[in-house]
């Protein structure tokens, strides 16, 4: 079953009709539903309508991708900053330097395979002792670069090996189930506020263990600039999912484990769960 979830102020049409949703649809519906009366109207339609829909399937919702790439932004908070500048070994200077620089830290996440969704499971790295969650509002921005909808996203990484040393940071950041998105795409006429709450809570063995929350407000550069360096040298024929940065970084002493949870809230959106896990597959 696929699913949707539009915002008061959506703006959409139907047999050429223009509609403004006028109260906010809580629940999610599915995409059979919202066809029999209505389509988003965008640049990339086939994109939203096709390819960008959760699945319901064997009680869990898949994430909210179809063919599209995802890619995030760094040090875009300056709580980030900071994190990264004290668990790097050799180059802490570079996070300093790129969180004041004119050009943003973008790097590549995720191919649609690799992406959790909602109750599903993240891993952590077995070659790694120092692996956290990073919590960030993640854009989906149609193939002409416009930013349509938001969902959650979590940036599995591996801090130990992205501060041995800043070239590793591909394999701190890139590997099976190293991204979540979900449970929606949230599509609304105008761009989330900024006064817009991201939480974080973690638990263990049932107990909270980490819990931390602030607003998209905190963030440095605007989404807009972040799109325009994205897309200035790359295309994306069915859009892109980008990871705007995490602004809630557990203390250099915490760790996940395997079995812990992760429950990331965001206004507006919702909130997505997963649990922690390892690839069985790769024991060597």
């Amino acid at each position: 079953m696929k699913l949707y979830k539009l915002a008061k102020g959506s703006l959409l049409q139907h047999n050429g009709s223009s509609y403004i949703i006028d109260d906010e649809w809580d629940k999610l519906i599915n995409r059979d539903e919202l066809a029999a009366y209505l389509e988003l109207i965008t640049t990339d339609t086939t994109a939203l309508a096709a390819d960008v829909e959760a699945e319901y399937l064997n009680g869990k919702i898949l994430p909210p991708i179809g063919n599209q790439e995802v890619w995030a932004a760094g040090v875009t908070y300056l709580r980030s900053r900071d994190a990264r500048m004290e668990e790097s070994e050799t180059g802490a200077s570079l996070y300093d330097k790129v969180y004041d620089a004119p050009r943003p830290e973008l790097f590549f996440k995720s191919l649609a395979h690799r992406v959790s969704g909602h109750n599903g499971e993240v891993y952590i790295r077995k070659d790694s002792d120092w692996n956290v969650p990073e919590p960030e509002l993640t854009l989906f921005i149609n193939s002409n670069g416009r930013i349509q909808g938001y969902t959650i996203g979590n940036d599995m990484s591996s801090r130990s090996i992205e501060g041995e040393n800043a070239l590793y940071l591909p394999q701190a950041k890139v590997y099976e189930k190293s991204a979540a998105l979900g449970p929606c795409l949230y599509v609304t006429s105008s761009p989330i506020s900024a006064e817009t709450a991201i939480g974080m809570k973690i638990k263990r063995n049932g107990e909270l263990i980490f819990e931390d929350e602030t607003t998209v407000s905190r963030i440095k550069r605007s989404f807009i600039e972040l799109t325009g360096y994205l897309y200035s040298e790359c295309d994306f024929p069915y859009g892109c999912f980008l990871m705007t940065g995490t602004c809630l970084v557990p203390p250099p002493s915490f760790a996940l484990q395997v079995g812990d949870v992760v429950q990331i809230s965001i206004d507006h959106i919702g909130t997505m769960i997963n649990t922690v896990a390892i690839n069985k597959k790769h024991n060597h």
